[in-house]
């Protein structure tokens, strides 16, 4: 899946449609976007959606509660096999869900930050996603922001903690929602920080952020070029060389191939 992951209320089916065009993968959320008396309506509207499954996640609600249950259900009955878990806190949580899905573990409570190690490490998930307001409000904070817009400290570290577990068992990670639909400089900033950090996605809530998420991943042609430039230079060259005034190492053409993968 590509960079940009779309957020799409699952009671709202005329909207599939065009979340699936614009963005590289629909996440078809069955949990807060949907209110607990439009439920029913929104399973259905899973069910029948025409989505291609490679390019579709369901964000399912948090296990442990009777809409999990009836989520899986729903969710047995397609071809959907990419599941979005809200609020997963143990790997335990996950063991009686289907072995056919593949688990996206979003870390979104005080708790599933904490687990995020355990989480990671399941053989069950693929993917970790972090989740900034419901952590916030785990801790009984306010806001997970300050005045300027940027990430309070506790924030900060959840992101680090989410990515560093991800990295560490060798699965994507998957950056938090820029809620600030009109301020894309904010969002574009925060991606081009997501992309070089290591993270391989950044989800979204509104189909005008997709284009500003795709350009923060996309290299800048003198960082591909450079990337292209090493590699060949590494080619006739056997452990540390020179390039270009700096020294180069394994860790350089790691991060050189990175930029190419990107591109």
């Amino acid at each position: 899946m590509g960079p940009a992951l779309l957020f799409c209320p699952a009671d709202r089916p005329e909207r599939f449609a065009k979340a699936a065009e614009r963005a590289d993968a629909v996440i078809l959320d069955l949990e807060d976007a949907v209110s607990a008396d439009a439920k029913t309506a929104a399973r259905g509207a899973v069910i029948e959606a025409d989505l291609d499954p490679a390019r579709t996640i369901v964000r399912v609600s948090p296990p442990g509660t009777e809409a999990f249950v009836a989520d899986l259900a729903t969710l047995a009955q397609t071809d959907f096999r990419t599941i979005m878990v809200a609020k997963a806190e143990s790997a335990t949580s996950l063991s009686s869900i289907d072995p056919r899905f593949s688990i996206l573990a979003l870390c979104e409570t005080v708790r599933g930050v904490t687990a995020a190690d355990e989480l990671a490490a399941s053989d069950r998930v693929v993917g970790l996603m972090w989740g900034a307001e419901d952590l916030v409000a785990s801790l009984g904070g306010t806001s997970s922001r300050d005045g300027d817009g940027r990430y309070r400290q506790v924030a900060r570290y959840a992101r680090s903690r989410v990515l560093l577990a991800a990295g560490a068992a060798g699965k994507a990670a998957i950056d938090s929602v820029y809620l600030d639909i009109a301020d894309t400089t904010g969002l574009s900033a925060e991606a081009e920080d997501a992309a070089a950090s290591g993270f391989a996605a950044t989800a979204c809530i509104h189909p005008s952020q997709v284009g500003v998420i795709r350009e923060a991943y996309r290299p800048a042609p003198e960082l591909r070029e450079w990337a292209e430039s090493v590699l060949r230079a590494a080619e006739g060259e056997r452990g540390v060389f020179r390039f270009e005034g700096r020294m180069v190492d394994e860790p350089v053409l790691r991060h050189a191939r990175h930029v190419l993968s990107r591109a």
